[in-house]
C-alpha cells in the first residue's frame, strides 16, 4: 500500500527529535520567473521555492529535517556524544553542533579539507564559527574526497571517546550508511503535497541539490512512494553525474529497503545534472555567480556558493533549456546554507 498516509504510518515507526520549525513557507519567485519568461521571449511555468532555509534551528537548511531522525536515533541508542564528519564549511555539521547543544550531548566534528587553496575566512568564519559557539570539539582530517578514510578516523575517534567512558553515536555519510537522514525529506515530500493541494494546485517538475544525497533520495522516494509521478532532477554539488547517479540509486535502494516498502523508485526516475557543478565541490563558476546575484536582487533570498546557488542555477539553465516545456508548476527546494557566505566573502566580492 503507498500514499502520503501509507509514508506516515512507516515514518512514525522511527524515532525523532522535534526541533525544526515546520510547515516551512511555500512561496512563488514571480520576479525571477518574469525574468527569465522576459529573456527566452517566451512564457514558462510559474516558479516556486520550498523555503527550507526556514528549518529553524541554528540559521536553518535542510540537515534539520535530517538530523531530527539521526539524532532520534541516536538518543534512542542512548548515546551521550555525536561524532561527525563533513567539510570545513559543512552545513550538516553545523546543524549536529546545534542539536546536540539543545539535547545536552558532547560534539565533535571532523572538518575535511575538501576545498584547496582556500584563506583563513575559509576556515575560520562561517560554520566553523557557529561550531565553535555550539561546543564542538574540533578534529582535522587532511584528505577530502575519501569517504571511507575519513569515516575510519571518525571511527578512531569514537574509539578513543569509548575509552574515556563515552557512548558516541557516529554521523556518517558514505553510501554504504543506513540513510536514516532521507527520513526526514520523505516527511518532507507528505508536507509540500499537502501544501500544494491546499492550494489546489500541483508541481510538475522539482528541482533539489544533489550531494551526499539525502535530501535527493528522500524527497524522490517520498514523493514516489506518496504517488507523485513527476520528475525529480537533482542538481551535482560535488560529483559529476555518473557518480551521482549510482550514488543516488545506491542510497535509495537502502531506504527503500530501511522502510520494507520494496522497490518503489525506477533506476530511470534518478536524474542528476552536472552541467552547474563546475571544477569540483565548492568552487564557484559563471553560474553559480549569477544565480547568487539574481536570488538576492529578484526574490532577497540567500543562496549560498556550495550547495543552493549551483542548485538553483540549475533550475534558470534547466528553464532555459526548455526542460520546463508545457508545465505548469516547477518547485526549487531551497536547503539553505547561509554560514558559508561568510567563507566565500572573497571569491563572491574578489574586487572588496
Amino acid at each position: 500500500m503507498t500514499g502520503p498516509d501509507a509514508l506516515q504510518h512507516r515514518l512514525d515507526g522511527f524515532p525523532r527529535v522535534r526541533l525544526g520549525h515546520f510547515p516551512t513557507p511555500l512561496e512563488k519567485m514571480d520576479r525571477l520567473a518574469g525574468h527569465l519568461a522576459e529573456e527566452l521571449g517566451m512564457p514558462i511555468p510559474a516558479l516556486w521555492v520550498k523555503r527550507d532555509d526556514c528549518t529553524g534551528v541554528a540559521t536553518g537548511g535542510n540537515k534539520v529535517r535530517q538530523l531530527e531522525y539521526s539524532f532520534g536515533a541516536a538518543q534512542d541508542a542512548g548515546a551521550d556524544t555525536a561524532v561527525i564528519t563533513g567539510a570545513v564549511q559543512s552545513n550538516y555539521m553545523r546543524t549536529a553542533a546545534a542539536f546536540a547543544a539543545k539535547l545536552g550531548m558532547e560534539c565533535h566534528v571532523q572538518l575535511e579539507n575538501r576545498v584547496e587553496g582556500m584563506g583563513e575566512e575559509y576556515h575560520k568564519s562561517g560554520n566553523v564559527l557557529l561550531d565553535r559557539m555550539f561546543g564542538a570539539r574540533m578534529h582535522h582530517f587532511p584528505l577530502g574526497e575519501d569517504e571511507k578514510a575519513a569515516d575510519a578516523n571518525l571511527n578512531s575517534i569514537a574509539e578513543r571517546l569509548k575509552r574515556e567512558g563515552k557512548n558516541p553515536y557516529l554521523f556518517t555519510l558514505s553510501a554504504g550508511t543506513k540513510p536514516t537522514g532521507s527520513l526526514g525529506y520523505m516527511q518532507c515530500a507528505i508536507e509540500l503535497l499537502q501544501q500544494a493541494a491546499a492550494s489546489d494546485m500541483q508541481f510538475d517538475a522539482v528541482v533539489v541539490p544533489s550531494g551526499s544525497a539525502a535530501t535527493h533520495v528522500g524527497t524522490l522516494l517520498g514523493l514516489r512512494f506518496a504517488g507523485y509521478t513527476g520528475p525529480v532532477y537533482g542538481i551535482c554539488v560535488r560529483r559529476d553525474a555518473k557518480s551521482q547517479t549510482e550514488r543516488v540509486l545506491s542510497i535509495t535502494r537502502l531506504a527503500e529497503d530501511m522502510l520494507g516498502c520494496g522497490e518503489i523508485v525506477p533506476e530511470s526516475d534518478v536524474v542528476c545534472r552536472d552541467d552547474w557543478l563546475g571544477p569540483s565541490y565548492g568552487k564557484m563558476v559563471e553560474s553559480t555567480h549569477e544565480a547568487i546575484d539574481i536570488a538576492g536582487r529578484l526574490e532577497a533570498l540567500i543562496v549560498d556558493p556550495v550547495y543552493t546557488a549551483k542548485s538553483l542555477a540549475g533550475l534558470i539553465g534547466l528553464t532555459r533549456a526548455g526542460a520546463f516545456e508545457g508545465m505548469g508548476n516547477v518547485l526549487y527546494i531551497h536547503t539553505g546554507g547561509l554560514p558559508a557566505l561568510f567563507a566565500y566573502r572573497s571569491a563572491m566580492y574578489p574586487d572588496g
